[in-house]
């Protein structure tokens, strides 16, 4: 018998797992299964530097099932994930790959559902365990044993569980496991904190990279629109109007815009939603759920609440706040343009934010092609059309069945016809504007799209003093702005502090607000609420081997 040596059969897999992913119509493996899953196989530890969509999640999943024993009923895999969203994913896609396989039992572990059938589900012995950090010690305080015969540990986006505060979580759920234990952690970048984890609770583990920056996005078709920051809502609003989208997903830095550009886009008669960290398990769910069945059209999110998001639907996305950096904004756009489909995303960008624009530009290795704001003709066709299209449908019967009473109206107003056609068309649009002058009143601001030339020319370029003495852009309300000594002369940009404020300070992304870097100094926006034990906590962080040493800043 002749075995096959091609595909995923090539890595000698259980046949069940093959039949499995055959069923998922799965052909040939990534680059980062091909590459992972022998070394998991083997039973090394092992770093993977992927970014979300290149395929990790079976790169981890299918090994691991191949050394499952489901005649052993007790926990003998451990998955972490940083969110709720993404440890579903996990969950049902093991549950997927073993869906052949008799007696394997997958059970997610989360904030927000009941504990006690989730520990239950553990101790019945389901073999494979996808949890979130924080839920996991919950039940390590109920039973520090829950996890001692577990013998493989992932990692998934361990980034982002730094990022949102867990390092202390995942040290004790590291104590909790045999030292025996084999390893794997997967991440989308390696910051040195990743890889003092890895030091620590790594044994000799081998590294896989994949490089996967342009593939990531060049099926979806790119657009930015340069945009004043106050005029953000308006331009999306008119944006709107003119693109043909079946569902969309808007993105924001912070919990508060979400519910803002939410309300706004609902006061228009858009089907709307807000998502974000604050919002409760149960809702969060209804929401995705209201996204893929049509009840909702649009969502908006911040990075955090939208992992492990994906819905068919989804075309276009909105990238309303800049991204902090360009593998949150190839993660965002990520969202559309899945399985093949066809996507738009839309980037809008502030004057002060065209930099940031280039650096994507340079990582992606893709032009963002730039845009304008529909002209007040578009819209109005836009908006005659949506009209024509809603009136089409009723013209065929609407004599036999309302023509009686449109004479009544006639006689009974004493008004003609057309008058009172244009009433009801006014009615019908609830006062919306329909002509070219209207439209063009209401238009949002646009910047002029070339750079300023004084940034281009050294003869006008400001000296030191003035970039040192410009003042700080308005605190948004809930902020205070604080003031570190370290600054672009001592090798620091913003990423440097805001990925040491995300590890050390334990805050999500949104949470901080613009980063403000000089020559000699640097300034940041942080939450007003709590702030002095924030400050406390970051005593005695270190940016590029220097203390951090973060002060409220004082302005007179």
């Amino acid at each position: 018998m002749t075995q096959e040596t091609g595909g995923f059969a090539a890595f000698n897999l259980n046949p069940n797992i093959l039949a499995a992913v055959a069923a998922t119509g799965y052909e040939e493996p990534s680059a980062i299964q091909q590459q992972s899953i022998p070394i998991i196989m083997a039973g090394h530890d092992m770093i993977g530097q992927a970014q979300t969509g290149t395929g990790k999640t079976a790169a981890f999943a299918l090994p691991i099932l191949h050394r499952i024993d489901p005649a052993k009923r007790e926990p003998q895999a451990l998955i972490l994930a940083p969110t709720r969203e993404l440890a579903l994913q996990v969950a049902t896609a093991f549950e997927t790959y073993a869906k052949q396989m008799p007696g394997v039992t997958v059970v997610a572990v989360y904030g927000g559902a009941p504990m006690g059938p989730q520990l239950k589900a553990i101790r019945n012995g389901a073999q494979i365990v996808v949890a979130t950090p924080g839920r996991l010690c919950d039940h390590l305080r109920r039973d520090e044993k829950v996890l001692a015969t577990v013998n493989h540990l992932v990692l998934d986006e361990a980034d982002e569980m730094l990022k949102l505060g867990f390092m202390d979580d995942l040290e004790v759920i590291f104590k909790a496991l045999p030292a025996t234990r084999q390893t794997v952690l997967f991440s989308a970048t390696l910051p040195q904190s990743i890889r003092a984890i890895a030091e620590r609770h790594l044994r000799d583990p081998q590294h896989v990279k994949i490089q996967t920056k342009t593939q990531t996005v060049t099926a979806i078709e790119q657009a930015h629109l340069l945009v004043h920051a106050d005029q953000k809502t308006s331009a999306v609003l008119s944006l709107l109007e003119v693109e043909d989208f079946d569902a969309l997903i808007m993105f924001v830095r912070t919990k508060q815009a979400t519910l803002d550009l939410a309300s706004a886009l609902e006061a228009k008669g858009y089907k709307a939603a807000a998502l974000n960290g604050d919002i409760a398990q149960n809702q969060r769910e209804r929401v995705i759920e209201s996204l893929k069945d049509g009840r909702l059209d649009i969502v908006v999110a911040t990075d955090v609440a939208a992992r492990g998001l994906d819905v068919p639907r989804i075309t276009h996305v909105f990238n309303v706040d800049m991204p902090y950096d360009p593998e949150s904004y190839v993660h965002r756009i990520g969202r559309t343009g899945r399985a093949g489909r066809e996507g738009r995303a839309l980037l809008l960008v502030t004057p002060r934010e065209r930099r940031m624009l280039q650096v994507i530009e340079r990582v992606t290795g893709q032009k963002v092609a730039e845009v304008r704001l529909p002209d007040a003709q578009a819209v109005l066709d836009a908006r005659i059309k949506k009209l024509t299209n809603s009136l089409t449908p009723l013209v065929a019967d609407a004599e036999s069945t309302h023509g009686d009473l449109l004479d009544r109206l006639i006689a009974d107003i004493g008004c003609s016809p057309r008058a009172l056609a244009a009433a009801l068309l006014r009615k019908a649009t609830n006062g919306q504007a329909l002509t070219l002058a209207a439209i063009e009143r209401d238009r949002p601001l646009v910047p002029n799209s070339a750079p300023r030339e004084r940034s281009e020319r050294s003869g006008d370029r400001p000296d030191r003093g003035d970039r040192e003495r410009r003042a700080p852009v308005a605190l948004a309300e809930g902020r205070a702005r604080c003031r570190t000594a370290l600054g672009a002369r001592d090798g620091i940009a913003a990423k440097n502090l805001l990925g040491a404020i995300l590890n050390e300070g334990g805050l999500a992304r949104e949470a901080i607000g613009r980063i403000q870097v000089r020559d000699s100094f640097s300034l940041v926006e942080l939450p007003e609420d709590g702030l002095e034990k924030l400050l406390a906590k970051l005593k005695d962080t270190r940016v590029a081997g220097k203390q951090l040493k973060l002060r409220r800043y004082r302005e007179d």
